[in-house]
């Protein structure tokens, strides 16, 4: 099997015919590719102000076409672009592509996207209606995660698994991107912006997104990277969860903080939470290992070390 083809069975579906918003938007339970032309301000009410991110905004809208409330994405068409060119040639799926495709409890549904009048790439998403897991460790809520935190690793860990099983490496794995639900039962992995599929052309050393604070030793240094850069950004995240804190000392939020991921040894977790159980401590330690060969291997990994703790607390084993 060639590499087109292979990109083409990760994309795993037709594109539909295209037409105006009202032909081509479907139910949920057909995602689909939407217009090419949305009219914005026609279909959808904005209900709440837009979250700016590096590259889109995010915004809450009620859909008129459908009468529900979802999660709508305008991504910065020049942005998109210039990241698309470094995978000239190599029919990468684009985020739309890959995020229709993505079924799972612990992942955001995306029911549509498409292309507005202005030539925005746009997405339609399932709206949570919860805090944003980086709102909650920037604030250190510790009221809101007790007795939570361990099922919401879990959870953010099923996510990714299923991600990476789907042949894809997410790349962008950081608190910002995991949106929780009001009550705190559930996570789900958000914004599939800077994802690619797990094939050789898209691990070569070169590309370095993602957000420096979370990012693996082995992009920062231009090496080979798989999925284990996603396990390292993970590790991050629920250290951060854990601790308020993170692994390193935090200087510099720019690409240059990447660049102690390998030179300064981690700060053990057991530091700031000596209460925290220690296989989970262990797990944790494991998936910020600078040397990728000593790194948790997967997500599936992961999920089997910590199989067997009932509670984050050391006393509760």
């Amino acid at each position: 099997m060639g590499l087109l083809d292979k990109i083409q069975s990760l994309i795993g579906k037709k594109k539909t015919e295209e037409g105006d918003s009202d032909a081509a938007a479907v139910p949920t339970s057909k995602r689909t590719k939407g217009s090419n032309s949305l009219d914005v301000e026609a279909r959808f009410e904005r209900m709440r102000s837009a979250v700016s991110g590096t590259m889109s905004n995010f915004i809450t809208a009620r859909d008129r076409q459908y009468n529900r409330v979802v999660g709508l994405k305008l991504c910065d068409a020049e942005k998109v672009a210039t990241f698309e060119a470094r995978f000239k040639g190599l029919k990468k799926p684009i985020e739309g592509e890959i995020a229709v495709q993505m079924q799972h409890p612990n992942v955001v549904e995306t029911y549509e996207y498409g292309t507005t009048k202005q030539g925005q790439p746009y997405l339609v998403m399932e709206y949570v209606d919860g805090p944003g897991l980086l709102q909650i460790i920037q604030t250190r809520k510790e009221e809101t995660l007790a007795g939570k935190r361990l099922s919401l690793i879990r959870q953010m860990a099923e996510g990714m698994k299923y991600v990476h099983e789907k042949g894809f490496i997410h790349r962008d794995i950081c608190p910002r991107n995991f949106i929780c639900s009001a009550d705190m039962e559930r996570v789900k992995l958000i914004d599939f912006g800077l994802t690619v599929p797990a094939l050789p052309p898209y691990m070569q050393p070169g590309n370095r997104t993602g957000t420096p604070l979370y990012m693996a030793p082995e992009i920062v240094r231009r090496r080979h990277t798989d999925q284990r850069v996603d396990v390292f950004a993970f590790g991050v995240s629920i250290y951060t969860l854990c601790a308020f804190e993170f692994p390193w000392p935090v200087n510099d939020t720019t690409g240059k903080a990447a660049l102690q991921h390998d030179t300064h040894p981690p700060t053990p977790i057991l530091e700031f939470r000596p209460d925290l159980n220690p296989v989970l401590a262990t797990a944790i330690m494991r998936c910020i290992h600078p040397n990728v060969q000593d790194r948790m291997l997967s997500m599936e990994a992961f999920l089997r070390q910590i199989k067997g703790v009932k509670s984050e607390l050391k006393t509760e084993t």
